[in-house]
């Protein structure tokens, strides 16, 4: 459905650090161009809505930008479906203009135009297509109330946009995009501008949308359970590249690298080394907190090899008393602290020299200076080469 091929964005006169890296070849005094985008790749098929995920300068929005037209990449190949919409670099440069790319996006900010009622709003974009594909009057009423019918806007047709509570306008931004039925919707941050409860009910309303009407659709934000929540596939980048690409429990549980493990929620990461293969699929993994067994995940991790060991809050165990011998990777430990969040409990818990952060449900009693037995399943830990 969408395809991007090797796009590079450069901007001139960025901060390098805030927005992508510094161009291939440029010594550090001349940095006035920063990479915004480099050498993105990747693929959204027919139905998915795809999220590119990470922090502020990371590149998304400049890719989303591209993909609908508003930027002009440097070099790289855009295609919807079958159509190439962008291509510069490849022999036969191509630049389809946003007006004629027919897609559809929902802006961070709404743009809902202040002078117009909700069904004029939504009808805009139809109204002000080309002459040849211009509905009619009937058909842009027809397919404009449809949208509205959809998205629980119908009642207020004819209320003045200003009227409209922030998560009615965020729909009506939504209405506007579908009216022109766009062979691909792109939304930018479409609900940071909502308070959280809002933003939670319309996450859901939108991945119900989205799974009703099959929309392909490309979703860019920061948010990181918004991401896991709502997408079919997760692109996570950093600097103007990609640094995984999965689906949110793959993205979770699996992290390919130190970036996405410290960024997707909260990881406990530590610098360690392979000792030996303890069994068919155990090795043993030597630690700050101590040697560890943990499951075989790669054929890169041969005894000596240096790794990254990533163990999510939520997948170690506390116990009361000292270390059993029959339990695995039993270490002792003594609660520093806790916070209680409502469904869960933080424990901040020193293991030697370290401290770790373990996430137990709301019932559970470790106060302060409790002695315990912090406990990992072997199969819990992710295990990165480096």
């Amino acid at each position: 459905m969408l395809e991007l091929v090797d796009l590079r964005k450069t901007f001139v006169g960025s901060t390098p650090g805030l927005m992508g890296r510094r161009a291939r070849g440029q010594s550090t005094a001349d940095h006035a161009q920063t990479l915004a985008i480099d050498g993105v790749s990747l693929q959204v098929t027919e139905g998915e809505l795809f999220t590119l995920l990470g922090p502020s300068g990371c590149g998304k929005t400049t890719t989303l930008r591209s993909v609908a037209g508003l930027e002009t990449p440097d070099s790289g190949e855009i295609r919807v479906g079958d159509r190439v919409v962008f291509s510069r670099g490849k022999g036969h440069d191509r630049n389809v203009p946003a007006n004629r790319r027919r897609l559809g996006m929902v802006f961070q900010s709404y743009a809902i135009w202040p002078h117009m009622t909700v069904f004029e709003n939504a009808a805009f974009p139809l109204r002000v297509l080309p002459r040849g594909e211009r509905p009619s009057k009937a058909q842009v009423e027809e397919r404009v109330m449809r949208v509205l019918t959809t998205l629980e806007l119908d009642s207020m047709a004819g209320r003045p946009a200003t009227k409209l509570s922030g998560g009615q306008q965020q729909r009506l931004a939504l209405a506007r995009a579908l009216a022109v039925q766009p062979a691909l919707m792109l939304l930018d941050e479409p609900l940071s501008n909502l308070d959280a409860r809002l933003r939670e009910s319309l996450r859901l309303e939108l991945k119900r949308l989205q799974h009703e009407l099959g929309i392909t659709s490309i979703y860019v934000t920061h948010d990181q359970v918004e991401a896991l929540a709502i997408s079919s596939r997760i692109a996570v980048m950093s600097g103007g590249r990609i640094m995984q690409v999965g689906e949110p429990r793959d993205i979770y549980l699996a992290p390919a690298n130190r970036f996405v493990a410290e960024f997707i929620g909260k990881s406990n990461i530590f610098d360690a080394t392979v000792r030996r293969r303890a069994s068919e699929d155990t090795i043993e993994v030597e630690s700050p907190i101590g040697l560890l067994a943990v499951r075989w995940q790669s054929d890169d991790l041969t005894t000596g090899s240096p790794c990254l060991l990533a163990v999510r809050p939520e997948s170690i165990g506390l116990m009361g008393g000292p270390p059993d011998q029959g339990v695995p990777n039993g270490m002792p430990g003594r609660v520093v602290e806790r916070s209680f969040l409502g469904d869960a409990v933080d424990h901040i818990v020193a293991v030697g020299d370290r401290e770790l952060l373990v996430r137990l449900p709301a019932t559970s009693q470790f106060p302060a200076e409790s002695r315990v037995t912090v406990t990992i399943d072997p199969a819990s830990p992710t295990v990165i080469a480096r």
